[in-house]
């Protein structure tokens, strides 16, 4: 059974009377459809639309928990503080804890949650003392092949729209609820489809990781999370689908690469390649 360890993870916990009416109206996911049990990606953004923090939330019996990266956790609490004026919500200090992640398996045991980001496979995540678990490399191909970006092994925050890094793919977005904060933005993005960056599955012999993506010299995206030949980029659609049609060569460093969908995406190639004078 695959099997991987996360020691970089932190837990907010958010209770009160008027926590999940705080939440909906602040991040992106759709909170009121959470399942006891699952957890779904969101993200708290800026104004202007792009990705200040994201996280994974799942319900819990008086509230919700936030699972974050560590290093943002003391950050993101005071802010979802600086959010919550007068509303009725306590909002927890920051629990630094180790993720274990299985995959490949029907059932769960214990307090595991089922990570929804991944359709076509089961994945459950589990927090707690790690102790001497293995991390399984598996882990890391697994995001890759999905289509699964993570902030700061994939692509730094206040640069990205949530469509940029597949967010909605992955069930972050949610576009039938009400408003919360960059929501005009991002609605826009998807009812026009305007999104021109996405989360794409590189393959390449000497891949490295953060690597710059360029087509005739331009830059035209990263790579970010890299197993084995595999690696995580985000990359402009419209030029790559530009470089494939005209059979020129798209490097990462000086690697020339294939570029792939992930699996599960429902977007494809833009319909005309034309770029905006």
């Amino acid at each position: 059974m695959p099997r991987a360890v996360l020691s970089n993870r932190a837990l907010i916990h958010l209770s009160g009377v008027e926590a999940q009416e705080f939440l909906a109206n602040l991040v992106t996911c759709d909170v009121l459809a959470l399942r006891e049990g699952d957890l779904t990606a969101g993200a708290l953004l800026s104004p202007q639309g792009k990705i200040n923090w994201s996280f994974l939330i799942g319900r819990t019996g008086d509230g919700f928990v936030l699972d974050v990266a560590a290093q943002d956790a003391v950050d993101f609490a005071k802010r979802l503080k600086f959010y919550r004026l007068r509303a009725k919500v306590d909002i927890s200090e920051p629990q630094m804890v180790s993720a274990q992640i299985v995959w490949g398996q029907d059932v769960a045991s214990g307090d595991a949650r089922r990570d929804m980001r991944f359709k076509s496979i089961v994945v459950y995540r589990s927090f707690g003392d790690a102790g001497d678990a293995p991390v399984d490399a598996g882990w890391m191909a697994l995001r890759i092949t999905h289509g699964v970006a993570e902030a700061h092994l994939d692509y730094a925050y206040a640069d990205m729209f949530p469509h940029d890094v597949n967010l909605d793919q992955i069930g972050g977005v949610a576009f039938t609820k009400g408003c919360y904060v960059g929501q005009e933005v991002v609605s826009r993005m998807h009812h026009r489809g305007t999104a021109r960056w996405r989360v794409m599955v590189a393959s390449g012999v000497g891949l490295g990781s953060v690597s710059a993506v360029t087509i005739d010299g331009r830059n035209s995206g990263t790579v970010g999370s890299v197993s084995d030949t595999l690696g995580l980029a985000i990359v402009r659609l419209d030029r790559v689908k530009d470089a494939l049609d005209k059979g020129v060569e798209i490097l990462a460093g000086e690697v020339p690469i294939s570029v792939s969908f992930p699996q599960d995406v429902t977007f494809t190639w833009p319909v005309s390649t034309a770029e905006p004078a």
